[in-house]
């Protein structure tokens, strides 16, 4: 889904730190651009800065040092609330709110920005039917009545629910057990095909990498080593891409 390299960056950083507080840097000189429809998936160790990087997105956090841009702006001259209802958050949590249905978790962001009932009641089917949830059966549920891989579809339903140009995932299948993880993990890249939506998704499992990344951002320390192809980063040399290539052959 990757488009021409000509067209501008949905989400660059440039010559990005973060430190927290006056402790260690937790990303150093980050240089990384996105462009509109690509999914990235960052890959790496825990505290490799994945997440850091994620937050940077919709200024959860803000670089110590250097530019983290979205669509052409930076993120620091957006709004903060602006921003992040403009760009979809998945974390693997999901943080649905357990007083409010299935229905009403979707329709949340649509809610607070003022859609037309008919227009959140049509978006809420449409989402629910998009991620294998029939609104029928499920728009009245509660979360508890759910399985974990259910809110998890419902979670991603939510993130989308608002049109978002630019889509977060931190780890979404991290909580699921093995079978349901590889399940949702097939429906997502059949999801990701459908969508003109740009995406950063964030895992530890080179498997998951694999199976939807347009390019795969090794994450080490704080550091990018490299940021490639799914056919090109198995030729990596690099000893941290060689350590995660042996889990995958494993």
């Amino acid at each position: 889904m990757s488009s021409a390299s000509s067209t501008p960056s949905s989400i660059e950083f440039e010559h990005v730190m973060y430190r927290a507080g006056t402790g260690a840097g937790i990303l150093h000189d980050l240089t990384l651009s996105v462009r509109p429809g690509e999914t990235i998936v960052l890959l790496g160790r825990s505290g490799s800065g994945k997440t850091t990087t994620l937050k940077l997105v919709n200024r959860l956090l803000e670089p110590s040092s250097g530019r983290v841009s979205v669509e052409g702006a930076s993120t620091l001259e957006w709004n903060p609330i602006r921003l992040r209802r403009h760009i979809g958050y998945v974390i693997q949590e999901v943080g649905l709110f357990p007083h409010f249905t299935i229905a009403e978790n979707v329709a949340l962001v649509p809610s607070l920005e003022g859609w037309p009932r008919e227009r959140i009641e049509g978006r809420v089917r449409e989402m629910l039917g998009l991620v294998g949830l029939a609104p029928a059966d499920f728009g009245g549920r509660y979360p508890d009545e759910l399985s974990g891989g259910q809110r998890q579809r419902v979670g991603v339903a939510r993130a989308l629910a608002a049109e978002p140009s630019i889509l977060l995932l931190d780890e979404p299948f991290g909580a699921l057990d093995p079978i349901t993880r590889r399940e949702i993990r097939g429906e997502f890249r059949l999801l990701r095909d459908r969508l003109d939506i740009t995406m950063v998704f964030v895992t530890h499992d080179v498997a998951e990498a694999f199976v939807l990344a347009d390019r795969i951002g090794l994450m080490k320390d704080g550091t990018l080593v490299a940021c490639l192809p799914p056919d090109e980063f198995r030729a990596l040399e690099a000893p941290e891409a060689r350590l995660f290539l042996e889990t995958l052959d494993g």
